[in-house]
Formats: C-alpha cells, structure tokens, sequence
C-alpha cells in the first residue's frame, strides 16, 4: 500500500469544529491573523510566521476569534517527526508561505509539487547547520501500548514499533531503554503480561489468552503468570 502523497492548502479558521486527529502529519504556517490551537493538551498560538507540526494521532482543536489564514501541509513525510514546532526562520518561512499561497491560486503552479519539500526545507534549515542537540517529539507510551496489545496475536518487530513512532529502529531502542528503563524486547514482553492478565481476570481460559498475546503455549504463559505472581509476594 502506498503512502498518500502530501497535499498543501490555504485555509481560513475561525470558530472551533471540535478536537480531531490525522493519521498523518499536519503542519501549519500562520499568514495571517492569530490562530489559537490545543494539540494533545498542550497550548499554541500561530501568528504570521509562525507554525506547528501535529503529529499523527495527536488530537487538536483550533479558534481564532477574528479569524486566521494559514497554510496547511497534509502528509506522511516521516522527517516531520524531527522538526520542531516553529519554522526555522520565521522570515524565510514566511515569506515562502506567502507565496506558495499565492501560486496555489494559480492554474498550472508547481507549487503542489515542489512546495511540500521546500516547506520541510525551511523548518530544518536552521537545526541542520547549527543546533548539536535536536528537537525530539515525546513518545507516547500509552497510546504505542494500546497499539501493541492490539497487534500482540502477531509477530512484532522492533522496526514495526519504531514506525509507529517515526523513529528508526536504533532510535527507538535508544529511547526506549532512556524513557522507560527497559530493552525493547523486556517492554514488549511487559506489554503481553499485561494483557494476559487482564484477559484472564475477565475470565478468558489460558489456552485463548495465550494464543490472544501471543505466547507459544498455554504453558508459557501459565509460567510467566507465575513468575510475576511470586516478583510481587
């Protein structure tokens, strides 16, 4: 299956159509106005110049009372996921919004083709040449181990999980062993007991739990319950 390609628009907002989520990146340069946005519980306010980078499955609301215009980049590029918030350079950024909106409005632009990586130009720009220390977007534990225990029936790879993230796969080892004290392959296993122990507490038998997450035989899992049963007396 091929990844939609990226899209860019001219959007006016105004009063709020209520929190949602994308399945892919969504990013937003200010032109105009002042745009009031909450993404995951965080506060942003995008003034001309200004941007922000909603990650997938990041839930956003947005107001501007006097109305906003901003132009919108749809896409799946995974390099997003290293960019910060705001542009770069507010300048540049702005001065390139102005005029991909402009040449949006044009028939026969190529500013639907090119404008996506020359967006993605202008917020790296700066982090590229001079910062040692890069803008790393949080990992959402709870939200990846409700992915996982949906899947855990199937044979999970460390690349999987750090697609689900945008990281590579020694990215994504390296951060999870620094956030939460454990190996990839230890979390992944904690993720399988967990949701053992939920499916046998609402009375699912040990042959369907064990096939449900994952585990190579009713034993296996009988033994793994064990095992936590007695590191917890």
């Amino acid at each position: 299956m091929h990844a939609s390609p990226s899209s860019l628009s001219l959007r006016h907002y105004g009063a709020s159509h209520g929190s949602h989520a994308h399945e892919h990146f969504q990013v937003l340069l200010g032109l105009e106005g002042v745009l009031e946005l909450e993404v995951h519980g965080r506060g942003r306010r995008i003034a001309a110049g200004q941007g922000c980078v909603i990650a997938p499955g990041e839930h956003h609301d947005f107001e501007s009372r006097d109305g906003s215009r901003c132009l919108v980049l749809d896409t799946p590029h995974a390099a997003w996921a290293r960019c910060a918030y705001d542009p770069a350079r507010t300048a540049q950024a702005l001065a390139l919004g102005n005029y991909l909106a402009h040449a949006l409005q044009e028939r026969g632009s190529l500013a639907q083709h090119y404008g996506p990586a020359l967006l993605l130009e202008a917020w790296q720009s700066q982090s590229q040449t001079s910062a040692p220390a890069r803008y790393q977007r949080p990992i959402h534990w709870e939200q990846l181990a409700t992915w996982t225990q949906q899947r855990l029936h199937e044979p999970l790879s460390v690349a999987q999980l750090a697609a689900q993230v945008f990281l590579s796969p020694t990215q994504f080892a390296t951060r999870c062993r620094r956030e939460t004290g454990l190996s990839v392959m230890h979390w992944l296993r904690r993720q399988r007991l967990a949701l053992a122990v939920q499916l046998r507490g609402r009375g699912m038998s040990v042959a369907d739990t064990a096939l449900h997450c994952g585990y190579q035989s009713p034993s296996a899992l009988t033994a793994a319950l064990r095992r936590q049963s007695s590191s917890h007396q």
